[in-house]
């Protein structure tokens, strides 16, 4: 057993470690400023096709507002469809809503009950396991080695003697020194 392990360096240098970590940050901070760009573009682009640039230069005042009762008109559609779209998002919120409470209730109902030892024999088991198909029974015993109840009362010395007198002999230092002794084995 070795009585110190060589500490193990680390593969990359803290320093090395700190500079690949600032310029991930920097990777990432491009990346964000470039997403950021893309979509402001993007909305820039949505709202020209949507929503065109007004021109009201030269127009006359039924013109104008014909204009305004158009954008009125246009207002109006939008938030409708603003309306419906609330609505579902309202609707939907709700209903998981409900499925989180009754699967919360669901959970709360059925309680585990405490499993309890079961005894079934190996014959029971291989049953439930092959089905009708299990018709030897095994005899788990048979293949123990027997042993015979002489050889058993050969190997421990029976003492017939008292055991209050045994208790006495070895309390004190001289019941231990002749337990230590026995435990030692025979004298050299």
């Amino acid at each position: 057993m070795p009585e110190h392990a060589p500490e193990r360096k680390p593969k990359i240098s803290a320093s090395r470690k700190l500079m690949l970590k600032s310029l991930m940050v920097a990777k990432a901070k491009e990346e964000l400023e470039q997403e950021i760009l893309i979509k402001e573009e993007e909305k820039q682009k949505y709202l020209s096709e949507r929503a065109p640039p007004l021109n009201t230069s030269g127009l006359n005042l039924q013109q104008l507002q014909d204009l305004c009762r158009e954008l009125h008109e246009k207002v109006d559609v939008v938030d409708e469809e603003r309306y419906d779209i609330e609505a579902k998002v309202m609707l939907n919120t709700r209903e998981i809503k409900d499925l989180n409470i009754k699967v919360l209730d669901l959970r709360g109902k059925f309680k585990r009950p405490n499993l309890r030892r079961v005894r079934v024999s190996a014959d029971a088991i291989l049953r439930s396991l092959l089905g009708s198909k299990h018709k030897v029974s095994m005899d788990l015993r048979a293949n123990l080695k027997s042993v015979k109840k002489e050889d058993t009362e050969k190997k421990r010395p029976v003492e017939d003697s008292d055991w209050r007198k045994n208790v006495e002999a070895m309390s004190g230092m001289e019941g231990r020194k002749k337990m230590f002794d026995a435990a030692k084995g025979p004298a050299q």
